[in-house]
């Protein structure tokens, strides 16, 4: 028996849809939003990148947050309510989890993916009441906040999911979640330092492929979800390192002159030969832009840690 689509999947259908024209429509540089790289299979994908040796970043942070949970922990008022931005699975969350003991009311884990949110509350839930919430960023982060009745609030910002906006769009993210905290309040943000470019780049175009499928999934699911007719087969992972903006870029070139029909976006998109579809962004930071974000979005900076094996650095920020 078939089932008719939720009025909420309709919506992000049709936002989705939008997203896809408006971006495929761009003069000169095609797009698609980084966002939708994350459906299940994206999310499961992603998951594996963070296994690779070539990735660094994902085992960076996870030393970081072993290593100084405690700290973390001691800086927190007695009972803290925990929200994790993008969360995927939550592996890297369990040291923090831990650290809070008993003293954690509840854990939001905020994510697109239902099946990310769905592992997340099934490894997790011995550490905390986990409340998963399937929503934007800072959709998630309003209705957590929304629930709490005293106790202060962490906000989990991790894996440098803040270098996938462009600069003034993500200190504008900052200052969202800003505006859902009280003076107090904690931010605790992981972001990729500048390194080697080739180790950048290596990072996100890895030789066993992962990263590859993973940005060619986004065309598949354009195909699965709007009724594209993307060939796969017709389109190659690229990676670009922009130094002017200090930016890893993912596109996907076509290797062929060719016309994709998307009916549920009302679109016909034609492709010349080696013409690019940029999907991604991961800007890279240095200490002190770290301090100066801070301030500019209303927080201060309490600590920072970097790793010294791969140059990351985790922050713990307070609403002021």
């Amino acid at each position: 028996m078939s089932t008719q689509p939720s009025a909420s999947s309709k919506t992000e259908r049709v936002n989705f849809a939008t997203s896809v024209r408006a971006g495929l429509a761009k003069g000169g540089q095609k797009e698609l939003h980084s966002q939708y790289l994350y459906d299940d299979l994206g999310s499961a994908l992603f998951d594996a990148i963070t296994c690779l040796p070539e990735y660094g970043l994902t085992r960076a942070d996870v030393r970081l947050l072993e290593s100084h949970a405690a700290e973390i922990s001691d800086s927190l008022p007695p009972c803290v309510r925990v929200v994790e931005l993008g969360s995927g699975s939550g592996s890297k969350t369990r040291p923090v989890l831990e650290a809070l003991a008993s003293r954690v009311v509840a854990y939001h884990p905020i994510d697109v993916s239902p099946a990310a949110l769905a592992r997340c509350e099934k490894e997790l839930a011995a550490y905390a009441l986990v409340s998963p919430l399937r929503a934007s960023y800072l959709d998630g982060l309003r209705d957590a906040a929304a629930q709490r009745t005293g106790e202060g609030l962490l906000v989990l910002f991790l894996g440098s999911s803040i270098g996938n906006f462009e600069r003034g769009p993500g200190l504008e993210c900052l200052r969202g979640i800003r505006r859902q905290l009280r003076p107090g309040d904690a931010l605790l943000l992981g972001a990729d330092l500048v390194k080697d470019p080739q180790t950048m780049i290596l990072a996100y175009d890895d030789p066993t492929g992962v990263t590859a499928a993973f940005n060619l999934n986004l065309l598949g699911r354009v195909n699965r979800e709007l009724g594209g007719t993307f060939d796969l087969r017709t389109f190659t992972h690229e990676v670009r390192y922009n130094a002017a903006e200090r930016r890893i870029e993912m596109h996907l070139r076509s290797r062929v002159r060719q016309i994709v029909m998307i009916s549920l976006a009302s679109c016909m998109v034609l492709f010349e030969a080696g013409e690019t579809i940029w999907t991604e962004s991961s800007h890279k930071y240095d200490q002190a832009e770290i301090a100066a974000m801070a301030e500019a979005s209303g927080f201060a900076v309490s600590a920072q840690w970097v790793d010294q094996e791969w140059p990351f650095v985790e922050s713990l920020w307070r609403a002021v």
